[in-house]
């Protein structure tokens, strides 16, 4: 229940947390005695809102916590403290203890360093913030501050504020604001200046002006809707499947007698605001992904990609084909569903929200798979996620509604029946292919390689000739019939999946041309392939850089155009752009003889070495760890090219002037080929 409402306070700050930024931070070091120091985290925080200590309960609430870089030559001294005044209440709300300070505080952690040498100190610290109507999501910051040793420098009380200096990140200083007042034993003092000098080296390009390209007349910028409609489609035919599954279909006509009760009026009005509340309540349920977005605008990236999260998206997909198949029954918990229908009797406009909300929660059981998945495809983007909801709720509102203004038209309604729990087998079969699609992309963004395209095709293969087997009754699940008769409908959708089957087949054989390209996106990409022993061979066997700057090197030798191409190992469209467009005769020439390609991975989870692991100041003035090879090549495109989608093409020239404007997406190959020749062309222009 706290999970739950603490969820709900999140979604309550959707807007807000788009905008606010109520916390301001500063950092210093001080110098103790002899080779102590002490490092000092002073949080301001804006009137009405309060900071969690780090004595809260974890689980009620997001402490605050201080994560210190590993660093051999420097030793940490006991926990870091809090210094503040600390609040301590009673949470009606949460029913437990929440712990948090107002205005200030200031978080102390004191160090020994073992050898006297400059140093870095770094630190990420990791909070949220809340006030009386709202909580911000989770937030961050990182700091790196440089321990420059000075022996017999000593302070006096009187002059402390003195020496204080300011400090934001370009400025290469820190603010002292330590008065010695509240510390009266500490009587040495060292003020320590940041290591922002490394700071944005190497991501940030100065004149690289993505809006002022050098030939603005040709290559126009493609307005990329990102498949809004395509995701609304594929989102509305989900709602149409779901609502064929047995426990929604039989809820039809219950529901209408409802509206058929009332007056003829009434009635017609109710229903529209019925069919309007579901469509509403989808809705609803994306809007805490919104949120998320609105904290980073990789975000989505980086969990579409995340490693973890797609392993725990192959078990949650076999788990919903499992319970497809009828060995167990997925559901909300009871209550919620009791709650719903009472406070549906109590009529009017709230009693039909209550009404629709219940229909929703009862029906969890067959359309939580069906809205998983479309969860799992559309995670990448919120707007597409709520497009696709909007089109999953627009199905259901179009049929409830539709059934409540036209209650005659149920006379036409198929009874319920075994065709309905058929329905719901294969869609299971569909789950659990779906699955290894989860597996595939976790494979490829750790970079291990194990599931060949050829095992995953073969896969596939089979769970496509299992549903055709299961279709003609030659196995059974146990909500079969063990005597039911296998009807033309039955057997003609076998032959379908049959024919899926045989479609597949050529995939498990090498192949110079992409091959199954109605599939591309969905399966591995042709080089992580059972025949070909370096994991590492260029795309379609073009020769590729993986680095901006190393493409930058041969781009001068060469005296050709750079194609920027940011992708990703989990980006479906990336490898249709491959499969589909690049693998052309024309457009493999022109990106074989005339351009450099750079293929960055924003998704590369790999480290990158330790020296070049820096913190970057963003352009909205919020600093940036970089830890990754993704992270390098994400920030590097938001920052300088002002987007974070891929796939992303831009043709740049050796000395970083962008040709013309930059392509995103998915796109017909005359569009991609016009692109080219517009940047390649300007470029022969340059060079007359």
């Amino acid at each position: 229940m706290k999970k739950i409402l603490w969820i709900f306070i999140l979604i309550t700050g959707f807007i807000k947390a788009q905008i606010e930024n109520p916390i301001h931070w500063k950092s210093e070091i001080k110098h103790l005695k002899d080779k102590e120091y002490v490092a000092i985290f002073t949080a301001n925080i804006e009137n009405h809102w309060h900071l969690y200590s780090a004595d809260a309960e974890e689980g009620i609430v997001i402490p605050t916590t201080f994560t210190f870089i590993p660093n051999s030559n420097i030793k940490l001294i006991g926990k870091t403290q809090e210094v503040g005044q600390k609040i301590k209440e009673y949470s009606q709300a949460f029913k437990a203890n929440i712990v948090y300070y107002k205005n200030k505080v200031e978080y102390h952690q004191k160090f020994e360093i073992l050898k006297d040498i400059p140093l870095n100190l770094e630190a990420d610290v990791d909070y949220q913030l809340c006030n009386d109507k709202i909580c911000l999501s989770p937030d961050g910051e990182s700091f790196i501050l440089k321990i420059e040793p000075e022996k017999n420098l000593t302070v006096s009380k009187q002059s402390n504020n003195d020496i204080n200096k300011i400090v934001s990140p370009s400025e290469n200083i820190v603010k002292d604001t330590f008065n010695s007042k509240n510390n009266p034993e500490i009587e040495e003092v060292k003020i320590i200046s940041n290591t922002s000098d490394s700071v944005n080296k190497n991501i940030i390009i100065a004149n690289l002006d993505v809006d002022n390209p050098i030939n603005k007349e040709c290559g126009d910028k493609i307005i990329q809707n990102e498949g809004y409609l395509w995701i609304f489609i594929f989102g509305f035919l989900g709602g149409l499947i779901a609502l064929l599954t047995p426990c929604v279909y039989p809820m039809i006509p219950l529901t209408i007698s409802y509206f058929t009760k009332n007056s003829n009026k009434n009635g017609k009005r109710d229903a529209l605001i019925y069919a309007f509340f579901i469509l509403f309540i989808f809705i609803i349920f994306t809007l805490p992904f919104h949120l998320i977005n609105g904290i980073n605008s990789d975000i989505f990236n980086q969990i579409s990609t995340n490693v973890w999260l797609n392993l725990a998206f192959f078990i949650v997909f076999i788990v919903f084909a499992f319970s497809f198949f009828g060995y167990y029954d997925i559901t909300l918990p009871s209550w919620m569903a009791n709650k719903s229908d009472r406070a549906s009797e109590s009529g009017g406009i709230l009693g039909l929200f209550f009404m629709a909300l219940t229909l929703v929660i009862v029906s969890f059981s067959c359309t939580g798979p069906v809205l998983g998945s479309i969860l799992a495809q559309s995670i990448q983007n919120p707007t597409q996620l709520t497009m696709a909801f909007s089109g999953c709720g627009l199905a259901w509102a179009l049929v409830f509604g539709g059934f409540a203004l036209f209650p005659n038209l149920l006379k036409s309604m198929p009874k319920s029946g075994g065709w309905m729990n058929t329905i719901k087998v294969v869609l299971g079969f569909v789950e659990l292919a779906l699955a290894f699609k989860f597996l595939s992309k976790a494979d490829l963004v750790a970079k291990t390689f194990l599931l060949k395209r050829e095992i995953f095709i073969a896969i596939w293969i089979i769970i496509a000739f299992a549903t055709a087997l299961y279709l003609l009754g030659l196995i059974k699940f146990p909500h079969d019939s063990k005597k039911s008769k296998i009807g033309t409908s039955r057997k003609v959708w076998s032959c379908l999946f049959i024919l899926i089957g045989i479609y597949l087949i050529p995939g498990l054989f090498p192949s110079q041309k992409p091959n199954l390209k109605l599939l591309s996106g969905l399966t591995p990409p042709l080089n992580v392939s059972i025949y070909k022993k370096d994991k590492e061979q260029g795309t379609l066997g073009l020769s590729i850089q993986h680095d901006y700057f190393e493409a930058l090197k041969i781009a001068k030798e060469q005296n050709k155009p750079i194609l920027v191409d940011f992708t990703g190992f989990g980006c479906e469209n990336c490898r249709k752009m491959e499969e589909f467009v690049w693998s052309e005769a024309d457009i493999w020439q022109i990106l074989n003889n005339d351009v450099i390609i750079a293929s960055l991975y924003v998704d590369d989870s790999e480290s990158l070495p330790e020296e070049e692991q820096i913190v970057v100041q963003l352009k909205d003035g919020r600093n940036r760890k970089i830890k990754t090879i993704g992270n390098k090549w994400s920030v590097f495109q938001k920052e300088n090219f002002n987007s974070n989608s891929q796939p992303f093409y831009v043709l740049v020239t050796p000395d970083n002037q962008i040709l013309n404007y930059p392509v995103a997406g998915y796109m017909k190959k005359e569009d991609f080929k016009n692109f080219l020749h517009c940047g390649i062309q300007t470029f022969k222009n340059l060079k007359k």
